[in-house]
């Protein structure tokens, strides 16, 4: 064994130690491999992009469990570099189906990936659970169940999970199914007298995941159906995975054996993205539809969006604004967008109400607001304006520091960054920003 093969294993066994405290970045630091040692650092290579995002906003937590395992300060870096499997020479005539058929044949999406798939904080958890079922389908979590809002990545990592299994081993059966599909593929195998061949194909698949599964709750038939295909599948050592908008608990009418064998399993809540997240999503989007954007574009339209969907719904809406007039999306471009997106209503007010109605809330007064006074019962205060100045009027970054009196653009945008941290962090917060939006909807 090589020193560098024996270091990290070693690492790996002192770490099993410390798995009840940080149980995701183990399951994902097993998944690695080193590549290089040196004296001052270890390089490390991840499978993809969503592994060495999340690994690299931990890496001084790495690096601290590194020093107390080696008693020295050793850096660690991180690089993607994708696993070469060893194939057998094929032979001279294959009529094998290619990766693309093969995905599409299991109902899968070519546009989702591990790849592509930005892990942070909200979904760390589900994404290592992804990760083990990849390794260990049908034994590592049985049945693996994502909940959560639109948006948050719930189909993008189970058929990530699909896909990857695929890829290391063509011959598996695997298969997508949305919900909707599963009741209307009962029915007509019934109406055709041909369940034998719906039971054949679902019952000895090697994943099945039903995409959206409380769309089966209140029908009795197909959650008898869906029963024994589940037994059926789980007793020949087959994966399930399972999404849905709420959990196994929350959902009404679901049979009482089934809601058994799905709270069984692992169960994950993927929480809406955070700021961090969205505009990496934001930057992921853009590289794959090769579209050039600034930082700080990307970071405005994360602020404005709450879920993946709408943010490359927005992203491809800027995009075909500019398409044929400049070859990037920047600041001004964004700012524009939405300054024409905003609705009548909002329209109605202006500035002073908001800034009205924000010194009222916070006891201070206006001209406080705009003077350098920064102690933290004006500081907040003006930063919650500045955020507000931007949301509910989608004024540019440069209007909203004009009004503020402020210097420059860039202490807007530190406020808009801040208080959307902080509205995702913290409750009672969010509770009184939604209750100064009220106000300034009730007075217009």
């Amino acid at each position: 064994m090589s020193l560098l093969s024996s270091f990290w294993d070693g690492f790996l066994s002192n770490l099993v130690l410390n798995q009840e405290r940080i149980p995701v970045l183990y399951s994902i630091l097993k998944h690695v491999k080193p590549i290089e040692l040196t004296e001052e650092k270890i390089v490390v290579a991840c499978e993809n992009p969503g592994g060495k995002i999340y690994l690299d906003q931990r890496k001084n937590e790495i690096e601290a469990e590194i020093k107390k395992y080696l008693k020295k300060n050793l850096n660690i870096e991180f690089i993607v570099q994708a696993s070469q499997k060893k194939h057998a020479e094929a032979p001279l005539l294959s009529f094998e189906p290619a990766p693309e058929d093969l995905f599409s044949r299991a109902g899968l999406n070519k546009k989702y990936s591990f790849d592509n798939f930005a892990v942070s904080s909200t979904n760390q958890v589900a994404y290592a659970a992804s990760q083990a079922v990849v390794n260990n389908p049908g034994t590592a979590y049985n049945p693996l169940f994502l909940y959560g809002g639109v948006g948050v990545g719930k189909t993008h990592l189970a058929q990530s999970v699909a896909k990857k299994i695929l890829e290391n081993d063509r011959t598996k059966k695997i298969y997508f199914c949305p919900g909707d599909n599963f009741t209307n593929e009962m029915i007509e195998s019934i109406r055709g007298k041909s369940t034998s061949l719906f039971r054949k194909k679902y019952r000895k698949l090697n994943l099945l995941i039903i995409d959206d599964i409380q769309f089966i709750a209140g029908k009795e038939h197909v959650q008898e159906e869906f029963f024994h295909t589940f037994n059926s599948i789980v007793s020949l050592g087959g994966q399930i995975i399972l999404t849905s908008d709420r959990s196994p608990s929350e959902i009404r009418n679901l049979e009482d054996r089934l809601r058994s064998r799905f709270l069984g399993g692992l169960i994950v809540d993927i929480q809406e993205p955070d700021f961090e997240l969205r505009t990496a999503i934001v930057l992921i989007k853009a590289k794959e539809k090769n579209i050039n954007i600034d930082m700080e574009a990307a970071r405005v339209i994360a602020e404005r969006n709450t879920d993946s969907r709408s943010l490359e719904g927005s992203l491809l809406s800027i995009y075909a604004k500019i398409l044929g007039i400049k070859d990037k999306i920047d600041l001004e471009v964004v700012e524009d967008f939405y300054s024409n997106q905003q609705d009548k209503k909002t329209k109605r007010l202006v500035p002073l109400d908001i800034i009205r109605v924000v010194c009222t809330y916070y006891n201070v007064k206006q001209s406080h607001l705009k003077s350098e006074e920064r102690t933290e019962k004006i500081v907040l205060p003006r930063q919650v304006a500045m955020f507000l100045l931007r949301k509910e009027l989608g004024l540019k970054l440069m209007e909203t520091a004009l009004i503020l009196k402020r210097k420059d653009h860039t202490t807007v945008l530190h406020a808009q960054n801040k208080i959307s941290s902080m509205i995702m962090r913290d409750q009672n917060f969010k509770k009184d920003i939604d209750a100064i939006i009220q106000t300034l909807n009730s007075s217009t």
